[in-house]
C-alpha cells in the first residue's frame, strides 16, 4: 500500500473525533464523552474494515509524533496559574506529592494482586499522568508502552466519567480540591471534565496535571527500584 494512503488513517482519526464531538453535544453524556465515543467509532471501523492495528498505528504517525510536542504546551496553564501556586504552594505541594505516590502505588498494588508480572507492574506506574509523559516514563523504566497507554486511557475515562459524581457523594464541594483531585488522577481528560464544571476548578486541575507529571518523572525511578527489589 502506498505511503500516502497509509497516512490517510490520520485524517480518519481526526474525522471520527470530530463526529464523536458532535454526537456528544446531542447526547450531553459525561460517560459517553468525545474521547470514549471516538474510541468506539475507531474500533468499529477497524473491525468492520478488517484493518490491522499495526497499519492503523503507522498511519497515525503524524499524530503520534505530536505527543512529545504536547508536553511543552503543558507549560502554558502552569505559567498562567503561577500567582495561585505561589499563594497556596504548601497545600498544592502536599496534595500533588501524596496524589502522585498514591496513584502509582494503587496501580502497582492492583497489578500485583491480579497476578501481573514485573513488566505489567512497571507499566502501571504512570497510569495517572498525561500520555506523552507516561510513555516516556514507561520507556525509561523498561515497562510495556502499550499497557501503559491502556492504563492512561482507562484512568482518564473513569475519572472524567465518574470523578465528579464520586466527589459529590463524599461531599467534596471545594472547586480547588475538585480540580486538584481530578487533575492528579485523571490527567487531561479529568481536567477537561472539571473545566466544564468550573473554570477555576479546571485551572487547578491543569496545575495538578503538570505538577503530577513532573513529580511522577522524579519519583518513578525510585519506585521502580523498590519494585525490582520486591520482585
Amino acid at each position: 500500500m502506498s505511503e500516502w494512503i497509509i497516512y490517510a488513517y490520520t485524517f480518519l482519526t481526526v474525522g471520527l473525533f470530530a463526529l464523536a464531538t458532535r454526537i456528544n453535544k446531542r447526547l450531553k453524556s459525561s460517560i459517553l464523552n468525545p474521547f470514549v465515543l471516538s474510541l468506539l467509532l475507531i474500533i468499529g471501523v477497524l473491525f468492520v474494515a478488517n484493518i490491522p492495528y499495526v497499519r492503523y498505528y503507522q498511519g497515525n504517525m503524524p499524530l503520534n509524533q505530536l505527543l512529545g510536542v504536547s508536553v511543552v504546551a503543558l507549560a502554558l496553564p502552569f505559567y498562567e496559574q503561577l500567582p495561585q501556586i505561589r499563594k497556596h504552594w504548601g497545600k498544592i505541594a502536599v496534595i500533588v506529592s501524596i496524589g502522585t505516590l498514591l496513584t502509582m502505588l494503587s496501580g502497582v498494588l492492583f497489578a500485583y494482586l491480579l497476578g501481573g508480572n514485573e513488566e505489567i507492574v512497571l507499566s502501571t506506574l504512570s497510569k495517572s499522568v498525561s500520555m506523552p509523559i507516561a510513555l516516556a516514563i514507561t520507556t525509561e523504566i523498561g515497562g510495556n508502552v502499550a499497557l501503559s497507554a491502556a492504563g492512561v486511557v482507562i484512568a482518564g475515562i473513569t475519572g472524567s466519567a465518574f470523578g465528579l459524581a464520586v466527589l459529590k457523594i463524599i461531599h467534596v464541594r471545594n472547586t480547588h480540591a475538585i480540580g486538584l483531585g481530578l487533575g492528579a488522577v485523571s490527567h487531561a481528560l479529568g481536567t477537561a471534565r472539571v473545566m466544564e464544571y468550573s473554570i477555576k476548578g479546571g485551572s487547578y486541575a491543569s496545575v495538578a496535571l503538570v505538577l503530577c507529571g513532573l513529580c511522577s518523572s522524579l519519583i518513578a525511578p525510585l519506585v521502580f527500584r523498590w519494585i525490582i527489589v520486591w520482585f
